[in-house]
């Protein structure tokens, strides 16, 4: 990793099933080029680095995605036949709690984007691919007297949780800021009400939760080999950290993944990427079942010269990635409603560029259940 102190690990595995058990997890404060987030690690980590350097970096997905995968609990999480689905009404929503919220970006990044750790003491269980409603504190400002409205945001970790434990949940959450287009100066009044409320959450405080909801990003586990193709912006990227944890870094019983997982990710800079120390990981273990590209607007540039976006990358392998669709592979959207309309561009033009109808291919992969899309 670029301009970050070098850091030796000693892993220590535990060759018996304590590996998982909870009296192992140990709490580190973690950095990632600026970027620090607390999270529950599953063994023993000792680093040592050198003393000139200001800062020791060490990386949780060194430990947490490394062979042997991390052993979870409750296996019961694998029993059900059906997704849960709104097990928690808006109108009787779950009190769960704030376990750490930590900022994921560098100082580099527009914005600022956290990710939050909540523990719903198992109580709220969820699939990859879900989604949970967050209702903030204080009144609705259009009916006064009643609460406000439930916002959603997809869930970016697997059923069992950053502790592997099935008892928590994580939320990778944008801070909504507004500046008024003539001075220039933030608005407060017109911010984000919940992402603002969930950013600036401590440890301990309490979070109102409804669902889980959806079922269009579930991860189809029928066949252990396929494609998926994942294509977000920015905190879209959410639902395939879920899903990446459980194909390479969870123990998971019965789901042993042998496909093909591509991950598109579309930022502004190198400082706006998200979890990218986690993916980098993954590809360096499993080069055979994991890619990953970047599209960072601000410092790429697409054939033509303009602005990297995550269409241009589309288009940039768009051979390969009409071949793995028309063999079956699934692929997957998530992000800001406006990614959709380029993507939708791209694909139809280069569809006519093999001499394919568009509207039929869009037509047939819904049909088979091949494509899934969740936009906000």
């Amino acid at each position: 990793m670029a301009n970050s102190a070098i850091v030796q690990l000693s892993v220590s595995v535990p060759l018996s099933d304590s590996f998982g058990r909870r009296s192992v997890f140990k709490t580190h404060s973690i950095t990632f080029r600026d970027k620090s987030w607390r999270s529950v690690l599953p063994m023993d980590l000792k680093a040592k680095h050198s003393p000139s350097r200001d800062r020791s970096i060490i990386c949780m997905s060194v430990q947490q995605a490394q062979k042997p995968k991390v052993t979870v609990s409750p296996l019961a999480l694998e029993d059900a036949e059906e997704p849960p689905l709104n097990l928690h009404k808006p109108k009787e929503p779950y009190t769960a709690t704030i376990v750490s919220v930590d900022r994921l970006v560098g100082p580099k990044a527009p914005g600022e984007t956290c990710h939050i750790v909540i523990n719903h003491g198992g109580n709220v269980p969820y699939w990859e691919g879900q989604s949970y409603g967050v209702i903030p504190p204080g009144e609705n400002p259009k009916k006064p007297g009643l609460p406000q409205n439930v916002r959603l945001y997809s869930i970016a970790s697997s059923r069992y949780g950053d502790s592997y434990d099935g008892k928590t949940a994580s939320l990778c959450v944008r801070r909504a800021v507004y500046y008024d287009p003539e001075t220039g100066k933030e608005d407060s009044s017109k911010n984000g009400v919940c992402s603002n409320f969930l950013c600036d959450s401590k440890p301990g405080d309490r979070v109102k939760i409804a669902g889980p909801s959806g079922k269009i990003m579930l991860l189809p586990e029928d066949d252990p080999n396929a494609t998926h193709i994942m294509i977000a912006t920015g905190t879209g990227v959410a639902p395939y950290r879920g899903y990446l944890r459980r194909m390479f870094m969870e123990s998971v019983p019965n789901y042993k993944f042998t496909g093909l997982a591509w991950l598109f990710l579309g930022v502004a800079n190198t400082d706006s990427l998200l979890y990218d120390d986690e993916f980098s990981k993954y590809l360096e273990d499993y080069p055979d079942n994991f890619r990953f590209d970047r599209a960072l607007s601000r410092e790429q540039k697409n054939k033509n010269g303009g602005k990297m976006y995550v269409q241009d990358k589309i288009e940039e392998y768009s051979d390969e990635i009409f071949k793995l669709l028309d063999g079956g592979a699934h692929i997957y959207f998530c992000g800001l409603k406006g990614m959709m309309p380029c993507i939708q561009d791209t694909l139809k033009r280069v569809a006519e560029q093999r001499g394919e109808s568009w509207d039929a291919k869009l037509s047939q992969l819904k049909k088979n259940k091949q494509w899934h899309v969740e936009v906000y």
